[in-house]
């Protein structure tokens, strides 16, 4: 294969990165902006015997939109909105369209995306490829349950068909999405949007004192008709302390109870402003995080945190959908904090039956291995339907940890310990943030009457295996040849 592909052109190579700067590789950069344009690219990989990694806006944490030394097929060209209908809420897309490009572009009518993630800047494709889920899983679900339809390009035969829930292709449709995109080449995709009569929430921040508050606030929250509710845990708090941190839920304007819902709803008053007080600029705070990203001042800013959360619980302010929504996007480029070696999160979905057990073990696992997350977000779930799905009727953590050349292997190895605590209380990974899972241990997560269904779907839609990403190749590699 290497010398096959040595003869595509030099000028396309890039090297492109998981969003969390761990890992990267270095290919072949195709971005077409057309369907025939993606069809070509598959030409050329079959002519040069190549793998195709497809790849949206780069913003899965760990491999799954790249592959070293094969094609990138970057689709952020692809991002045309198509069509949009004000009275149904119903629009229909490019997959290169981001969540930033949808809401701005239906909030004016008084809608909204039902599903959004922490940053508005992934493609929409890529977010269907992984089923992504907002701080409303309880609520709305993941994106994938308010997607009405799709066109996925087959890379068997070039060919497009058209996915639904009820009737076309329904099987394809419940394994393409959460199928971290090797089944098919997503083209159009048609969402329902959700209809709303404001663009400001309710917001509140309540604090929990250990873990087992954790859970018991954000339930209470949920019961209490909350829209969205998080989680963030203080990891380095222990004892009686541990999992200590702060719930924060946020409620919808009630219809009727703006005053000025045409103002709300315009994209000029959701905006998450450049600076901080109007003075300094947000893009260079990033560099005054960076001394404080390691243990000492990690432990301090945690503390600061939830002490100064604590004095100000149940208090009540307003924000924007794009303030209570988009967290992430506060501090441009914050992961430049963590220095060279990037961060890596592990996530895993565990059963409401099991997970304050899990969570707690995982926690003192990370203490146990002096390896402390510097960011931990707490969320509630429903289970669903689809093939890959990573979703329980349950909860989940993420932990977010510094990659360093000294600490790179004990990671890993607290991963797979963290893996056993998570097998052993019926849980499963989020494949957007994976970047440790073994390949011995994929059946355990999802069964292995699943993993055969979706390898036979891949043999069907995409036998050659052109579409191969390292999340794929590292779980399951052995599966198909290219």
């Amino acid at each position: 294969m290497t010398d096959s592909f040595s003869i595509l052109p030099r000028d396309r190579i890039e090297t492109v990165e998981g969003f969390g700067g761990a890992d990267r590789a270095t290919g072949y950069l195709y971005r077409p902006s057309t369907v025939d344009g993606i069809r070509d690219v598959f030409d050329i990989a079959r002519a040069h015997h190549v793998p195709v990694a497809p790849r949206g806006a780069g913003r899965s944490y760990g491999d799954a939109a790249y592959l070293a030394e094969a094609i990138a097929l970057d689709l952020t060209r692809l991002k045309r909105i198509l069509d949009w209908d004000p009275l149904t809420g119903i629009i229909t897309l490019e997959p290169g369209a981001t969540v930033r490009d949808l809401w701005q572009y239906v909030i004016g009518d008084g809608w909204l995306p039902p599903v959004v993630s922490g940053t508005m800047y992934p493609t929409i494709g890529g977010a269907l490829a992984m089923n992504i889920h907002g701080k409303n899983h309880f609520k709305q679900g993941t994106l994938g349950e308010h997607t009405l339809s799709f066109d996925i390009l087959l890379p068997a035969t070039g060919e497009v068909v058209t996915c639904t829930p009820e009737n076309e292709n329904r099987d394809l449709f419940y394994a393409a999405i959460g199928g971290f995109g090797v089944l098919g080449v997503f083209t159009k995709i048609v969402l329902q949007m959700m209809p709303v009569s404001s663009g400001l929430l309710h917001v509140r921040q309540f604090a929990a004192k250990n873990l087992a508050e954790m859970f018991s606030v954000t339930d209470e929250r949920i019961a209490r008709g909350a829209d969205y509710a998080v989680g963030w845990i203080d990891t380095f708090a222990s004892g009686d302390d541990l999992g200590r941190g702060l719930v924060q839920d946020a409620i919808f304007f009630a219809p009727g109870e703006d005053p000025n819902p045409a103002q709300s709803l315009r994209v000029e008053r959701q905006d998450l402003g450049d600076t901080v007080f109007g003075l300094v600029p947000k893009s260079t705070l990033w560099r005054l995080l960076k001394p404080w990203v390691n243990d000492t001042g990690m432990r301090l800013l945690s503390a600061l945190r939830y002490n100064a959360g604590a004095f100000s619980s149940g208090k009540a302010v307003v924000d924007t959908f794009a303030g209570a929504n988009f967290l992430l996007d506060y501090v441009p480029n914050w992961k430049r904090a963590y220095g060279d070696g990037g961060l890596i999160q592990y996530q895993t979905q565990i059963p409401k039956e099991t997970a304050l057990k899990a969570f707690r073990e995982q926690i003192r696992l990370c203490h146990k291995h002096r390896l402390f997350p510097y960011l931990s977000v707490f969320k509630r779930h429903r289970a669903d339907n689809f093939l890959m799905s990573y979703a329980t009727d349950g909860y989940s953590l993420a932990l977010d940890f510094k990659v360093t050349a000294s600490n790179r292997d004990r990671l890993w190895q607290l991963a797979a310990d963290l893996d056993a605590v998570t097998i052993a209380a019926g849980g499963r990974h989020y494949f957007a943030k994976d970047s440790t899972l073994h390949p011995s241990r994929i059946t355990a997560f999802l069964a292995e009457e699943r993993v055969a269904r979706f390898i036979a779907m891949k043999h069907r839609t995409d036998p050659e295996n052109l579409l191969q990403t390292d999340l794929w190749r590292r779980l399951f590699g052995g599966s198909l040849s290219c």
